[in-house]
């Protein structure tokens, strides 16, 4: 199994710990060694209300095992009660490395039927409130040459989910938000990588039968989390899980077809479309510029001509 995954001496931010996932990623992290950060506003699964007692209980249930917790309610989407958070956690502690952006609300409804604030809403607190967080504590991170950092996507983005658009919106925009950082992050060993997980929580006890909320509990997602914030943890991986089942999600991008002169019109896409969709020979791309570099090569050797870099 290898070496056992500690974080002795680690500091971590789990926002939306309160209950379900964050709950059961603030202890997981707390039981091999870390000093937690417990946010939770405690409110409604819709963003309603708020409360810290859920946050002060998990705390307790932390100090209760011997680790050290303090609870913090603040609104994601705040950059002012963010930066109290992150001040007060850097007073008790004097670092912080790893943050858990776990922190969420649901509004579903049919895009047709959906208010716009309730998709602003959604938005503002899965995607502005993940680019918050990480935003403050960045320059920590940077300055102690160390930093891991996880997102909270969903299926919902990923694949699509009926009725989600709001969420589904703001679960992919944190995707992107990933890429970006992984690779801005990297020289300064800051590993970025995103969960997306299935489980039974509050947010998912009325769409799923009573047999799959028995196998889909927060805790058999919680040690993919815990490698993904660990010191060999990988970077820019989309890590599926649910019910102890674990699968990494990709975007390829197939090879590409070339259309030119009197080809490269609607008609000449659409006869091509079958190629342009064959997945035969497709691949990840390391970052938006190796798409720019292959589209460019694929029509500079038509025309016989050499661009000044090769494969990527």
């Amino acid at each position: 199994m290898g070496e056992e995954i500690r974080f002795d001496g680690r500091v971590a931010i789990v926002t939306g710990a309160g209950v379900g996932l964050g709950r059961s990623h603030a202890l997981g992290l707390a039981a091999r060694g870390a000093r937690v950060v417990v946010n939770d506003l405690g409110v409604s699964t819709d963003g309603q209300g708020g409360s810290g007692s859920a946050a002060e209980q998990v705390v307790d249930e932390i100090r209760a095992m011997g680790g050290q917790a303090m609870a913090h309610g603040a609104d994601v989407a705040d950059a002012g009660q963010v930066a109290d958070m992150v001040a007060r956690t850097m007073e008790a502690w004097g670092r912080i490395d790893i943050l858990v952006n776990n922190a969420g609300i649901l509004r579903d409804k049919t895009f047709a039927k959906m208010d716009l604030s309730d998709f602003r809403k959604v938005v503002e607190v899965h995607l502005m409130g993940s680019a918050t967080v990480a935003h403050t504590v960045w320059p920590i991170m940077r300055e102690q040459k160390y930093g891991r950092i996880v997102m909270t996507s969903s299926a919902s983005g990923i694949y699509g989910n009926f009725g989600q658009s709001n969420y589904g919106a703001a679960k992919m925009g944190v995707v992107g938000l990933m890429n970006v950082l992984a690779l801005e992050g990297a020289r300064d060993n800051i590993r970025v990588n995103t969960l997306a997980p299935t489980a039974a929580t509050r947010m998912t006890e009325d769409l799923l039968p009573p047999e799959a909320l028995e196998v889909l509990q927060p805790e058999t997602i919680t040690p993919g989390l815990l490698y993904l914030v660990s010191d060999d943890a990988p970077t820019r991986v989309i890590l599926g899980a649910g019910a102890g089942v674990f699968a990494q999600s990709r975007i390829y991008e197939t090879p590409g077809v070339l259309l030119e002169g009197a080809d490269n019109t609607p008609e000449g896409v659409a006869a091509s479309f079958g190629a342009i969709h064959d997945g035969t020979g497709q691949r990840e791309l390391p970052d938006a510029f190796a798409q720019t570099r292959k589209f460019a090569r694929k029509a500079a050797e038509a025309r016989g001509l050499v661009l000044p870099w090769g494969e990527d």
